[in-house]
């Protein structure tokens, strides 16, 4: 095996050091000391959390672009570093519910989430009574109709993604109790401004009761053998709704080739987080700054392999994007508005959580990254990542998050996948979730650099190949891309 894979290295060390250094020298500008410089101000206070759309954001932005400007990066977007775009968050105005002619209390009776609002008057005499366990693989035909469900361990959320695949006018789904938190009155951004048309509330139990004929509040057992079927209830729902628009960006730099300059390798990362709740930061050190201060070293490193006579067969593309937090949101924009060909990008080489260890990992835990999503498009990926880490890397390669029936789903969860579901080959760095994950405790000083430095050397060993490559990556795997 080894044999197998050293020819290969050899030609593009052999070819490399014909322009002036090769690439086991170029990555040792990447160094714990570098990345550790970057991500202090990255996940600084100063940057407020970095959520998408805030003063943060553009702070952070603007720290990146002086990075991009420092490695005499070209601009990736009509001469800019940003690649602007706009988010619409839907804000709740007044709300009024009636019940077979009863009057709902918000947040006493009934509960609303504003990206699910009805655009007119929702009114109707039957619903659908669709059980607790409710899902897309349900026989019954709910097009166009209002469907109730009863609250259960199972996501709430998965229930009205499947209401809205298989066409329904609304969801409406019983509490486990009378108590809940309070509505959501802002929505969660969207790039759309357009309401979605799918209509969803949620009832107190007591209220549920009514809702299904009950003239009482139905026991635990009456719950438990309630039928499903349609039921008689008079419901009319009115909602207002108004549209704030949230700016945000992207950020893109790029190296640019000679040789194929219609061609693109990306490097990407998401630079938002979660912001400041409550007045408490949420510094996002790992998630994803970490991955942030990669992108900037690998283009640093880059940047100076070009000193020393670098040139990429094709142009590698540095890009940051924001949003990831509300949905994936930056680089779904950038999947529908692409500056480059996607049907011209080789790859997408996505980091997004590399500083920390996961406590779960059973292996060298000092020694590890999750490899996911490269068996997927194409039959290249796993032989040069095998390659790279059996000459230079040696690193365990943990490929469990492959796994398709993985319930942490985290191939759909991350910037990368926004690329694949438009065929481009995609893999994703990543090291697990921790305790600190999404919490105002997720801060620098729990980053291991010395880790992060191999991690990050190793990305940067794979895009130095893949932006080296004589041919783009094949694209002969199946595209099959679930929803998310």
């Amino acid at each position: 095996m080894r044999k197998l894979f050293f020819f290969p290295l050899l030609f593009i060390c052999l070819m490399t050091k014909a322009q002036g250094i090769d690439v086991a020298t170029a990555s040792k500008s990447i160094t714990a000391a570098g990345l550790k410089e970057h991500l202090s101000i990255i996940a600084s206070a100063e940057m407020q959390g970095r959520e998408a759309g805030t003063e943060g954001e553009r702070k952070a932005a603007a720290y990146l672009i002086s990075q991009y400007r420092k490695y005499s990066m070209k601009p990736g977007y009509n001469g800019n570093y940003k690649l602007p775009f706009t988010l619409y968050q839907a804000v709740a105005g007044k709300s009024e519910l009636k019940i077979n002619g009863e009057t709902a209390i918000l947040d006493q009776d009934y509960w609303i989430n504003n990206a699910y609002l009805p655009i007119n008057t929702l009114k109707t005499n039957a619903v659908i009574y669709v059980g607790a366990s409710f899902n897309e693989k349900t026989t019954i035909d709910v097009k166009g109709k209002i469907l109730v469900s009863t609250e259960n361990e199972e996501s709430s959320s998965r229930k009205i993604t499947a209401a809205q695949k298989l066409g329904a006018a609304a969801m409406i789904i019983i509490a486990k109790s009378n108590a809940n938190p309070p509505s959501v009155t802002n929505g969660r951004p969207r790039l759309s401004k357009s309401p979605s048309g799918f209509a969803y509330f949620m009832v107190s139990k007591n209220f549920g009761s009514k809702l299904l004929g009950g003239s009482h509040p139905f026991s635990e057992q009456e719950w438990a053998e309630i039928p499903k079927g349609v039921y008689t209830t008079y419901i009319e729902w009115a909602a207002e709704q108004h549209s704030k628009e949230i700016p945000s960006a992207n950020v893109i730099a790029y190296l640019p080739a000679k040789e194929k300059t219609d061609e693109y390798l990306f490097i990407t990362s998401h630079y938002d987080h979660e912001g400041v709740k409550n007045g408490v930061i949420y510094y996002g050190a790992d998630d994803d700054g970490s991955g942030t201060a990669s992108v900037l070293a690998i283009a640093g490193a880059f940047a100076n392999a070009a000193k020393h006579g670098f040139v990429p067969k094709r142009n590698i593309v540095f890009m940051n994007v924001s949003g990831e937090e509300k949905g994936l949101l930056g680089s779904k924009y950038y999947s529908e508005h692409p500056v480059f060909p996607l049907e011209k990008t080789t790859a997408d080489l996505n980091i997004d959580m590399v500083g920390r260890i996961d406590p779960t990992y059973k292996g060298d835990s000092l020694n590890y990254v999750y490899i996911i999503g490269e068996e997927k498009l194409s039959s290249d990926l796993q032989k040069i990542t095998n390659s790279i880490n059996n000459e230079v890397g040696h690193l365990e390669l943990d490929r469990r998050f492959n796994d398709p029936n993985d319930p942490n789903r985290f191939y759909y969860r991350s910037d990368h996948y926004n690329f694949a579901a438009k065929g481009v080959p995609v893999l994703f760095y990543f090291n697990g979730t921790h305790k600190d994950y999404h919490q105002p405790s997720d801060t620098i000083e729990k980053i291991n650099f010395d880790l992060m430095e191999k991690r990050v050397r190793f990305i940067f060993h794979t895009a130095w190949e893949i932006a080296m490559k004589e041919e783009m990556l094949k694209r002969d795997m199946p595209l099959d891309m679930p929803s998310r």
